[in-house]
């Protein structure tokens, strides 16, 4: 996985600078995830999602990081061409102690999986998380 900041994604030249180091390098794309902050759909939306369709085009995963600490909006996970949703740890701090935290993400894992994307939970440290979460995959802080 590769984190990707807003200005990068945004230049003109980035999908084919990706395609360059896939082929420079020979690295399989399937084996790569490009992950973006929510924060990027506060430049213009139209033109991150023909990025992000380009970067799907050359074979490689997308991921949204820290989903739910900015711009959040549902109805992006609809028409985001994204591989993999990473809840942001600020909603699972105290997951084990906030029925509110608890609402939240599964109001955000239900969606993201029917619509076949894989999640990730952030900052996960209790055995008590994991086991409240239903998420596919758990990263520590």
């Amino acid at each position: 996985s590769v984190n990707v900041s807003a200005h990068q994604l945004m230049a003109a030249d980035f999908a084919a600078s990706v395609e360059a180091i896939l082929i420079g390098t020979g690295t399989d794309p399937t084996q790569v995830t490009l992950e973006v902050t929510e924060s990027v759909f506060l430049h213009d939306v139209d033109r991150v999602m023909d990025m992000l369709k380009d970067l799907r085009r050359l074979g490689v995963k997308l991921a949204i990081d820290d989903f739910g600490t900015g711009y959040s909006s549902l109805s992006y996970l609809k028409r985001l061409p994204v591989d993999v949703l990473k809840i942001d740890r600020a909603f699972i701090a105290d997951l084990d102690r906030d029925q509110t935290s608890r609402l939240i993400v599964r109001a955000i894992v239900q969606p993201a999986h029917d619509l076949g994307m894989v999640v990730v939970a952030e900052g996960v440290e209790s055995a008590e998380q994991v086991a409240l979460l239903g998420c596919d995959s758990f990263q520590g802080y």
